[in-house]
This record gives C-alpha cells, sequence and structure tokens, in this order.
C-alpha cells in the first residue's frame, strides 16, 4: 500500500497543501501531523481577537473536524516528528518518519510545514513564572488568564505582536509598557513615517514606550516576575511581562535531513528543497523574492503560507507551476489597521497620503520612481488599490500619489515593461 504524502506541521501551511492535493484530484494517502492538541487553526487572531476576548478556539478553526476523515485526511494530533529518514532506493522523496511516541509513518513524499517558535531570551531571570511568550492557542489562552488580574505589564518588543498585545492590554485598563531596543517601533517592516505615527499613537492611548533599551534580565520573588531590569539599570515593576522579539523557523528535521537551511529551509520558486523531491512551505521557509524572484526573502504571512503551499502541492503532483504573488499583511493594534501590500525593501523614496495626525493615512514606497509596496493605516481602499497595481504591474506615479482628494484607484498607470530588480 501506497504511503502517501506525509505533511510535517498542521499550520495553514500544512492544511492548504493537503486541499490543494486533494482539489488537484490526488487521491493517495494524506497523513498530516501538528505537535498541538488542537486541529489546524488560524494564528494572527490570537494577538488581536482572541487576546481582546472576541474569539474563542471554535471560531478560529478552519475546518469542522468531520473535514478531515471526509477528504481522506489523517490527522496526527499531539504528536512530534523526532526523525525522518530519506530511503537511498526509488522513488525520490520516499521514507519513514518516527514520532515521538516511536509511532513510524512510512511516505513517499514529504512536505515539510513546520512553521516557527518564539524566540526566546535566555537571560536572568527568563524562567520566572509571569513571563509569556505568544506563539499558539495555549499560549494565548494564558496571556488572556493572565491578563484579567495582572496591573503592571511589560511588553519586550515594539513589533507586530508586541504591540497587537500591548494594545489589548491597554484596552483592559492595564499599565502598559513597551521596550524596543531599536530606535523605532516596527524597525523591520515599515518606513520612519509609520514607525513615529505608532509611536505617538500608542502614547496617546496610555502606553509608555522605551525605544533604544535593551533588556538585561528580570527580576523575581517566590518564582514570580516582579520586574524588568533594563541594561542602563532602569527597574522597571511588572506582574505580567510579554517577551515579542521574532520568531526562530523551525528547520531541526530539514537539518538532520541534510537540506540546505539559511535562515530558513531554503527552497526555490516551485517550492522544492536542496533535495528536489522534498517540498516545504510557510514560515519555516527561506524563498525567492515572490513578485521579482530574485534573493531571498522569509515571509511570516498568511498569503505566503497559502500561496507556496499551493505551489508545493503542485510540484509534488509533478507539476512545476511558477505563480508570482504580491505579498500582503496586516497588523490590528486596537482601532489602528495597519495593511501592507507588497515588500517595502530597497525603497529610494516614499510618499505620504492622508494625515497621521487624524489616524487615516497611506504610505507608498518606490524605487526609482516605481511602486512597491504601500502601508495603510485606517485606509483600505488605498490599500485594495496599491494591491491591484502590483497584481497588475501597474504603478501610481509618485508625483501624483499625495493627492488625496484624488481617488488612488483613479490614478493607477499603465503597467511597465517590468520592475526593478530586487
Amino acid at each position: 500500500m501506497s504511503g502517501g504524502t506525509l505533511i510535517v506541521g498542521a499550520s495553514q501551511a500544512g492544511l492548504q497543501l493537503a486541499i490543494s492535493l486533494r482539489q488537484s484530484g490526488d487521491t493517495a494517502p494524506i497523513t498530516m501531523v501538528g505537535e498541538e492538541p488542537h486541529p489546524p487553526y488560524q494564528r494572527p487572531p490570537l494577538s488581536k481577537e482572541f487576546l481582546a476576548g472576541q474569539a474563542e478556539l471554535e471560531t478560529l478553526e478552519f475546518r469542522a473536524p468531520s473535514f478531515y476523515a471526509e477528504s481522506g485526511i489523517e490527522l496526527v494530533r499531539g504528536e512530534r516528528v523526532a526523525d525522518v529518514a530519506l530511503l537511498p532506493s526509488r522513488p525520490p522523496g520516499s521514507g519513514t518518519a518516527v514520532t515521538a511516541s516511536g509511532r513510524e509513518l512510512p511516505f513517499d513524499r514529504l512536505a515539510l510545514t513546520t512553521g516557527a517558535g518564539p524566540r526566546r531570551l535566555a537571560l536572568p531571570g527568563a524562567d520566572l513564572d509571569g513571563i509569556c511568550y505568544l506563539r499558539d492557542h495555549d499560549d494565548a489562552a494564558d496571556l488572556r488568564s493572565r491578563l484579567a488580574t495582572a496591573s503592571r505589564v511589560v511588553v519586550v518588543g515594539g513589533g507586530f505582536i508586541g504591540l497587537e498585545a500591548a494594545a489589548a492590554a491597554r484596552a483592559l485598563g492595564r499599565q502598559v509598557t513597551v521596550v524596543e531596543a531599536a530606535e523605532r517601533l516596527m524597525a523591520r517592516a515599515v518606513a520612519p513615517a509609520v514607525s513615529d505615527f505608532y509611536l505617538r499613537a500608542h502614547q496617546r492611548r496610555g502606553v509608555d514606550i522605551l525605544l533604544s533599551r535593551g533588556v538585561a534580565g528580570f527580576g523575581g520573588g517566590s518564582g514570580r516576575v516582579t520586574g524588568v531590569l533594563l541594561a542602563d539599570g532602569t527597574r522597571l515593576p511588572a506582574d505580567l511581562v510579554l517577551v515579542g522579539v521574532g520568531i526562530v523557523p523551525r528547520t531541526e528535521l530539514a537539518e538532520r535531513l541534510g537540506l540546505t537551511c539559511e535562515g530558513g529551509i531554503v527552497v526555490d520558486t516551485y517550492a522544492r528543497t536542496s533535495d528536489p523531491a522534498v517540498v516545504a512551505a510557510g514560515d519555516c521557509t527561506v524563498r525567492p523574492h515572490p513578485m521579482t524572484g530574485q534573493g531571498r526573502v522569509r515571509l511570516e504571512s498568511v498569503q505566503n503560507a497559502v500561496a507556496q503551499a499551493q505551489v508545493a502541492a503542485a510540484t509534488l503532483l509533478g507539476r512545476l507551476e511558477e505563480v508570482r504573488s504580491v505579498p500582503w499583511f496586516w497588523s490590528y493594534q486596537g482601532d489602528l489597521r495597519l495593511q501592507i501590500a507588497g515588500l517595502s525593501t530597497g525603497f529610494d523614496e516614499y510618499v505620504v497620503r492622508g494625515e497621521p495626525d487624524e489616524e487615516r493615512f497611506c504610505v507608498l514606497y518606490y524605487r526609482q520612481g516605481r511602486l512597491l509596496a504601500a502601508d495603510a493605516v485606517n485606509r483600505p481602499a488605498d490599500y485594495m488599490a496599491v494591491r491591484r497595481a502590483l497584481t497588475q504591474g501597474a504603478t501610481v506615479p509618485p508625483e501624483r500619489a499625495g493627492d488625496d482628494s484624488v481617488p488612488l484607484k483613479s490614478l493607477l498607470a499603465a503597467p511597465a515593461d517590468a520592475a526593478p530588480a530586487a
């Protein structure tokens, strides 16, 4: 009997890969293994609607429990794949995986959708109770429970997760301080104009923000955290700490297989690893730029997980389908809704459209006069216009982009022959 496809990681990418196989007519067995006891669910709302008490796990599940059996997908929950080995014989890509409990899972095709884990701080006191991370449902449930009784919350990290959690904590009336080691908020994702806006906006809502400040350790008593010690000697009182300083791709199995890993599992445009018989998709990967096909990027987004998984499924079925897609992201920090279309890396100019002081504006990024991306704050129409432009290969002339009296969609210029190199 065929071992079928083994998907390691019950993530968004993993589920999409399984669904895409079935939609393409694949009838071979599919086994998807996840470490969590829960079926696949949406992760982005954990730091937004779920933390704010506006959603529960059941509402975040991608599919009804009956879907998996009906689709011929064996969902193995609460199991960690501890080892995997490819057979030296043909066909390529076949082998056996072994879970931590000793269960053997033979396969003919292998897909890694192992995701990423939170980057943890190895500092004095880091093991104290009350220091939390936020990556999965159990993390979010624990944090939500603790927020109900906390009074002083310190968030380490001024990226999307940290600021989303800070907004939720502040909305509950908690005293909140955000500590960011960089000179500005969300520095890896947005331009200084957007960072400055979010700094002022969160401060207006009562959040204390400390920039260019490193964390040296944590203080505690009776095993619980009582404060955060900064590198300059400052001590911040805290009875709850959230650490949100990025993620680390889960590459352990890929490394055991001898696959190339450099900041993630390296894959090509077709989601093939350095062993072309093995595919990978989602947060665990680094891949060519999704629009230009050049360089390498790691994208932490729903859009990338879905698109890359669809490509990976086609590859497993012997079809090399190159898909150029526009990356998009979002971060809802209370009533501040940031939507991002495209990748602004390498921009040499940006145009601000609208008034940041009104908490409704858009920043458009350009390189050599051509539109690369946009950050839209409470401007969904502008976001959709830019996403459409990038999808069509069109642009918005930078000299006209700042005219807020003209709808952005009416400014789209005819597609150019080629986009600038990444």
